[in-house]
């Protein structure tokens, strides 16, 4: 059996629509991981696209911080933020918190489409070295 990653998925008002999409086509791929999201995307992606997600909190209220938190735990290993450049955000603050902590962890972060599609048909996302058919070493 495969190592099952956790993946965190948050997507700003503007472009949930297409954090649904996207998880719609990769539907199969993220089925096999452990899902945590922010409140209103995680609904979406459970009725929409019918993943299995471990819902938090809003956002604004909470819920970035709690994605921080299970990046900061080691229970997530890739963050897939779709988040608008446009926009300012209210709870700005703890966006960049979120990024930073994310890139200090040095774990993968995908901020639109095309590098989510790079990393999530990754071989290293499932733990194998895509040159062998071995397990990468931790």
């Amino acid at each position: 059996m495969q190592p099952r990653s956790g993946i965190a998925l948050v997507a700003h008002d503007s472009c949930k629509q297409d954090m649904v999409d996207w998880a719609r086509f990769n539907r199969k791929t993220l089925s096999a991981h452990r899902l945590y999201a922010t409140g209103t995307t995680g609904g979406r992606l459970v009725d929409e696209v019918g993943l299995a997600v471990t819902r938090l909190r809003s956002g604004p209220h909470g819920g970035d911080q709690q994605i921080g938190s299970r990046i900061a735990e080691g229970d997530v290993d890739l963050l897939i933020f779709f988040w608008d450049p446009l926009t300012a955000q209210p709870h700005e603050p703890d966006v960049r918190a979120l990024l930073r902590l994310a890139v200090l962890s040095n774990i993968p972060v995908a901020c639109n489409r095309a590098t989510a599609d790079f990393v999530i048909s990754s071989p290293l996302l499932t733990g194998r070295d895509p040159w062998t058919t071995e397990l990468v070493p931790a």
